[in-house]
């Protein structure tokens, strides 16, 4: 199984550190954000990597390189200018392949095993089940959350009274078809939220509530919140 880490966003909020460093290369607790990713994919058997890069993408290839250092391998997909995330993601389909893949963004910080959503990625079939998103509570900056978790694992754009309406954890489990409609439309405007409210019209978004670590890393004060939590963490 593969698995795809964005990293092409230019990470405006978090300027001027992001002037010349690419987000995901952000420390933490003495890792890079992305490099957390990278090394908790490889700790459950997932070495094939798609990066994508835009802004200092230069810079963000020569740290990581092909990856071996982690143990990984890494396939990049360069944009020429940075693409909306579903966007990326389409341009990215050839190096991903035919079969479900994982998706993480480049700037949170967690905790996931991500064993388990591996499962969960190879349970998708394209049709009924094309996407396994993960969720977690909403935080302080986005108190309205993004999409409702029903009991039976199906997420929904719509609230609904009585069930949990939580935030899109910037990771989750694919199917390509997802995409696949993306390649007769324009990749520079296309939003995930976009792409999941036509799947979620179809009932083919299923999800979890994460418990565990998350945190979006978009400003500086979340950085240093960032590195506080991932201090006590292992780096071996």
């Amino acid at each position: 199984m593969k698995a795809m880490i964005l990293a092409a966003g230019r990470g405006e909020r978090m300027r001027p550190l992001t002037d010349h460093t690419p987000k995901p290369l952000l420390m933490a607790g003495g890792e890079t954000l992305i490099g957390w990713h990278i090394r908790r994919l490889a700790a459950c058997g997932i070495t094939d990597l798609v990066i994508n890069h835009a802004w200092l993408g230069e810079t963000l290839q020569a740290a990581l390189g092909d990856g071996a250092a982690y143990g990984v391998r890494i396939a990049w997909s360069a944009e020429r200018e940075a693409l909306e995330t579903a966007g990326g993601i389409a341009q990215a389909l050839p190096l991903l392949g035919e079969a479900p893949f994982l998706l993480v963004n480049g700037d949170v910080l967690c905790d996931l095993d991500f064993a388990p959503l591996a499962e969960m990625a190879r349970r998708l079939d394209g049709e009924a089940r094309q996407a396994h998103l993960v969720l977690v509570d909403n935080p302080p900056h986005r108190p309205g959350g993004d999409f409702t978790l029903h009991a039976d694992g199906l997420v929904t754009r719509e609230a609904v009274a009585g069930l949990p309406r939580l935030t899109y954890a910037g990771i989750g489990a694919y199917h390509p078809s997802l995409l696949a409609s993306l390649a007769q439309r324009s990749p520079v405007r296309e939003t995930l939220l976009n792409v999941f409210v036509e799947a979620m019209a179809r009932g083919t978004i299923h999800g979890e509530r994460l418990n565990g670590v998350w945190l979006d890393v978009g400003t500086p004060e979340r950085l240093r919140q960032a590195d506080h939590i991932a201090r006590g963490w292992s780096l071996q």
